[in-house]
């Protein structure tokens, strides 16, 4: 894909036109931001190939040529805010086996998705309209993006009586240095099982789902409260889903307020005590009311599941961590959940957080399952010189999706509130 600088062309500047004088930019207006750690990363080999390959790879240069013709910011929001809309329901139809397939890639893949949304937030970031952007208006339009591009503003359930409500949360693809071929399950699985019905021992549940992305200043910001905060009243049930151990399920226990540093896909370091609104009374653990018992003891798929309770904390009194199988002791200080001290933690921790402050900590099953990792065939192991899919590899990510979709109909049956 060729990328592109935004331009107004002739017809949109005649919409600025007063008095035969074009509208000046603004004298705030703010100069074009650089591409983004993430969006350096779209040029390369592996991304481009993709996209070309899903039919993602015209998306960026469509909605460029749609913020060509906004001759407003309004015009702008409007822009994308739908664009982003429409990238996420595209998507989800393509994970779920609707209209073309574009492209030979597998359908179940989550990469066409990340890698076309930095495409789209690159033209953001370094477009020049006639009538001027400021930081906090180019801010503005990259937060609508994100959130219409994620499924976030898209969470919606039926009306009708007897069916459960159930939400579930992915994560963009991460380790990208790495290997930028890099999928990621939990996203894949949140693709296939947006807006679908799935039928448990008490009866039919809606399934609606979100990705969050790997950036630790998204999540200090608030991105998961804002999401959930208006959705967790209402559900049945709720499950964040990341990418965790090799070849095992874990349902995470515990989880921690501690951030451990792993750099981000920005390749940001945050090592610290989780951000939080109210860091007065902010607990050091939160638990899952997953029924875990319940998932660990059903057959969901061909990997093991565990009921995972370690965590590593500094005792109280103490000074050095220490590893505790069976969980935190009393007033200890969180250096790791059950899911570690990366964002698959943070998630865990914020929204059994916000379900306690919101009160729904005895009537709202949730918490954070962490599925195997992904892996390419044997052959394929090599950045370098292996191939972005292989058959495997695409056996692996069905295997993973289908488990969690089980492991989420054991999880609701029971539940309600």
């Amino acid at each position: 894909m060729t990328y592109i600088r935004v331009r107004l062309g002739a017809s949109v500047l005649g919409l600025a036109l007063v008095g035969g004088l074009a509208a000046a930019p603004s004298a705030s207006a703010a100069a074009a931001a650089p591409a983004t750690v993430e969006e350096q990363r779209l040029d390369q080999t592996a991304p481009q190939e993709i996209l070309r390959r899903s039919g993602f790879d015209t998306v960026a240069t469509g909605f460029a040529r749609a913020l060509e013709r906004a001759g407003s910011f309004g015009q702008a929001e409007r822009v994308v805010a739908g664009q982003g809309a429409r990238l996420w329901q595209r998507a989800v139809d393509r994970a779920q086996g609707r209209g073309p397939a574009g492209g030979d890639l597998s359908r179940d893949d989550d990469r066409p998705l990340y890698w076309a949304r930095l495409g789209m937030t690159r033209e953001v970031r370094q477009w020049e309209p006639v009538f001027g952007l400021t930081d906090t208006q180019r801010a503005s339009l990259l937060a609508e993006l994100e959130e219409n591009s994620r499924g976030e503003n898209a969470i919606r359930y039926p009306h009708a009586k007897g069916v459960k409500r159930i939400l579930l949360t992915g994560f963009d693809p991460f380790t990208l240095d790495r290997d930028v071929r890099t999928s990621n399950p939990s996203g894949a699985t949140a693709l296939a099982l947006d807006g679908t019905t799935i039928q448990t021992a008490d009866g039919p549940a809606r399934i609606e789902t979100a990705v969050f992305p790997v950036r630790w200043q998204d999540f200090a910001q608030g991105t998961v409260e804002r999401t959930l905060r208006r959705q967790l009243p209402r559900v049945d049930l709720f499950t964040t889903v990341s990418q965790g151990r090799v070849g095992r399920f874990d349902v995470e226990r515990t989880n921690g307020a501690w951030r451990g540093g792993f750099p981000d896909n920005e390749n940001v370091s945050r090592t610290e005590t989780i951000p939080v609104t109210d860091p007065a009374s902010q607990p050091q653990w939160t638990s899952t009311t997953l029924p875990y018992a319940r998932i660990v003891a059903a057959a969901t798929g061909r990997f093991p599941v565990y009921d995972h309770t370690s965590v590593t904390e500094i005792p109280a009194g103490g000074t050095d961590p220490v590893v505790r199988p069976d969980g935190p002791t009393a007033g200890s200080t969180a250096r790791a959940g059950g899911g570690g001290d990366y964002l698959s933690n943070e998630i865990a921790y914020r929204a059994t957080l916000l379900r306690d402050r919101l009160g729904l900590h005895d009537s709202l099953p949730g918490g954070h399952v962490h599925t195997p990792v992904l892996q390419f065939g044997t052959g394929n192991t090599d950045p370098a010189t292996g191939t972005v899919t292989d058959p495997e590899f695409v056996q692996n990510r069905l295997d993973i999706i289908a488990q969690v979709r089980a492991i989420v109909t054991v999880a609701v049956s029971g539940a309600g509130r």
